[in-house]
């Protein structure tokens, strides 16, 4: 008896390996699959989802493992199951092609049924249930009327496929501005802010509510580039600060483990959808700590420690990277490791302790998940105190003391299941962030962690000049996108600035020119997601929006304007700028989904000022730590050791003079002459009067 009863079962997605087992003849995404097809005459079933997916295990478990079903597919189709996150190309060009058809948002699990002939699809949703429900057919019988319209309205198909290919086509034809860059997108996007921040609860819109780091860094960023202007944007403090402390109170927050659930499908953040992913917490870990630099907020520094520490625990391989996600269920039920029934608890606690947890964590309100309690801040512990009459160090006491015996027993609970394939650009974002938080926290672990990440990657996913974008089983798989080479240029820029390493900065450079090489529009301007020499799909995406990370785009425009000023390297500021005349237009007329792009924007019309110490270890990094100890987004400092060979020759020329640290700051092309005096240089940063 075969050990898989497919294809599926030697893939390196986990998410793959999970239908392995399925009595749907699958196969992975490839030419096998697509020359079957052809022959067969038969349409392509497309299933693309991940792992942590929560409405992709009830379809899973509703119709691919149903054997009735199976023959149905199997007999009318050739069946293809794609990992998302292993293959974020197809995900992206296929839910851009859902969108086109269905005029309806995207969503998880993706369904398509493809043309044999050019992998262009003629029909399209996202799940479908084992019986008529929700407004929707039933599975097999929407497969049978999707079998007979292919084979019977195959002249349709063919003449709507061309339409979809020609929009395909001409959503990548966005042609370069003439127009100066300026400042106009980042004022406009602040009102919109205004419009669509939820003053009572924070955040942005309305339910599903998701963290949307890319507004949260924004604020930050509008705030402080008002802190010496006549007009302080202390409206952009306010949503901030009530947007993160609502989420950080709330249910979307894990308030027993630390981390992050994906969203919330409330307005309230109470109750999330549960999964928890790799770049959610990698960047949530960054707003956090610099929001605690920021504003010295004390509940934002205990959120980032709390985050960190859960991603050193739950998420890391002990000898590689971060893997994936956790997914929302166990036990198949959403949410069972983490939401809890008041009996448990009370028979769990002492009478003091119950009576202090379950206030602040609202088990004394009805219950609000399935007949049981999901944990959110529904009372401080002052309140309580107050209302007690006892000692705030008392209630702090039985909250501890509460939490580790929960805690304990959550532990003992069956574990939500683990996406461990280790994905590049999510653990740059990861590296980036535990570097931040190292950093602000002064915690060198976290700064250890990145570095040691960095070197794996460095190590394991890179081979002549190429990087991976993605790891399993001690192997390297498929050539990496342009968020894998961008987020971890990103990612060393930012571990550089707290620890010098000249090998980092040489393999900065060499992910650089790889992208220079491979993924530039040298004619056009903008990156391509996927690299010159990457298989012909049925559309070659250059991504500008922000999504749940950033914007390839966004991030390659600033780190090449970074790397270009910092090297002296104007191959790098060209590439940024036409980055920028290319998406100028979508940039200034939707701000709102560009900010990573305006982050770049801000860096090309006011250069970031860059600061270069030279000196031995000890008086280096006390120079170091005065400079950076306030939030400045638009300033990079990197301590160098005076001894430090192999520099490019911009930083070679900036030499310690005799055994007193040096320091040299330069705005754009232009640098100031040598400071030999921290008050000094001090002075050289302020910023000029408004």
């Amino acid at each position: 008896m075969a050990k898989y009863k497919n294809r599926l079962g030697q893939q390196t997605s986990p998410y793959l390996q999970q239908h392995a087992q399925d009595p749907v003849d699958w196969y992975p995404w490839g030419d096998e699959a697509f020359a079957e097809a052809k022959k067969d005459n038969k349409p392509i079933f497309l299933s693309i989802g991940y792992s942590a997916c929560h409405w992709c295990h009830v379809m899973a478990h509703e119709s691919f493992s149903d054997p009735e079903i199976a023959t149905v597919m199997n007999a009318h189709f050739i069946n293809i199951k794609v990992d998302k996150e292993e293959r974020p190309d197809l995900d992206r060009i296929y839910q851009t092609a859902h969108q086109l058809l269905t005029q309806r948002s995207r969503g998880w699990p993706l369904t398509l049924f493809l043309n044999p002939e050019n992998q262009l699809p003629f029909f399209a949703g996202t799940y479908f249930p084992k019986s008529a429900q929700y407004g929707l057919p039933d599975f097999k019988t929407l497969l049978s009327k999707v079998s007979q319209y292919f084979h019977n309205q195959y002249q349709e198909i063919e003449q709507q496929n061309e339409t979809l290919q020609q929009v395909l086509h001409q959503l990548t034809q966005i042609k370069k501005t003439e127009n100066s860059l300026n400042t106009q997108p980042i004022l406009a996007v602040r009102e919109t802010f205004k419009h669509q921040f939820d003053s009572e609860h924070g955040g942005f819109g309305t339910a599903p509510k998701f963290p949307q780091v890319s507004y949260l860094d924004r604020l930050m960023r509008h705030y402080e580039s008002t802190l010496h202007q006549n007009q302080l944007d202390k409206a952009a403090l306010v949503k901030l600060e009530v947007t993160l402390t609502k989420m950080a109170e709330g249910g979307i927050y894990d308030q027993l483990g630390g981390g992050f659930y994906r969203y919330s499908v409330d307005n309230q953040w109470r109750i999330p959808h549960f999964e928890k992913m790799l770049y959610d917490n990698a960047q949530l870990l960054a707003v956090y700590s610099e929001a605690y630099q920021m504003t010295g907020i004390s509940l934002f520094k205990q959120i980032a420690k709390e985050t960190a520490d859960f991603l050193l625990r739950d998420m890391k391989n002990s000898h590689e990277g971060f893997y994936a996600s956790l997914d929302a269920d166990s036990e198949g039920i959403e949410g069972k490791f983490y939401y809890w029934d008041r009996i448990f608890v009370r028979e769990h606690l002492n009478k003091n302790e119950y009576l202090v947890f379950s206030r602040h964590y609202g088990l004394d309100q009805p219950s609000n998940f399935e007949e049981h309690w999901h944990l959110y801040v529904n009372k401080d512990l002052e309140q309580i105190a107050k209302e007690e009459n006892l000692s705030l160090e008392t209630v702090q006491k039985n909250l501890q003391s509460a939490r580790k015996k929960l805690q304990h027993q959550r532990e003992n609970r069956a574990r939500p299941g683990k996406d461990i394939k280790i994905l590049t650009a999510w653990n740059a974002l990861a590296i980036k962030g535990l570097s931040i938080a190292g950093k602000i926290l002064n915690d060198s672990k976290y700064i250890t962690e990145a570095q040691n990440n960095l070197d794996f990657i460095h190590g394991s996913l890179w081979e002549n000049q190429r990087l991976f974008a993605s790891y399993q089983d001690g192997k390297p798989h498929l050539m990496a996108y342009l968020d894998d080479y961008v987020f971890l240029i990103d990612a060393i820029l930012q571990l550089l600035q707290i620890e010098w390493r000249t090998k980092d900065l040489q393999f900065a450079q060499a992910l650089a020119e790889t992208v220079l090489t491979y993924f530039l529009d040298k004619k056009e301007g903008g990156f391509f997601f996927t690299a010159h020499d990457h298989e012909t799909l049925i559309q070659r995406p250059k991504n500008l929006t922000d999504n749940s990370i950033p914007s390839g785009n966004g991030i390659a425009a600033q780190v090449f304007l970074r790397l270009g000023y910092l090297l002296g390297e104007e191959r790098y500021i060209d590439a940024a700028k036409s980055c920028l005349e290319y998406a100028w237009t979508e940039i200034k007329n939707h701000p709102e989904f560009h900010c990573s792009l305006l982050n770049a924007l801000e860096d090309y019309l006011n250069p970031p000022e860059i600061v270069i110490i030279r000196g031995n270890n000890h008086t280096m990094k006390s120079w170091l730590a005065v400079v950076t100890n306030t939030y400045a987004p638009g300033r990079l400092v990197f301590a160098i050791p005076g001894k430090e060979k192999g520099l490019p020759n911009l930083l070679d020329q900036k030499k310690m003079i005799g055994t007193e640290p040096t320091a040299y700051v330069c705005r754009g092309t232009q640098c100031s002459a040598v400071i030999t005096d921290l008050d000094e240089l001090i002075m050289h940063l302020k910023p000029p009067p408004p």
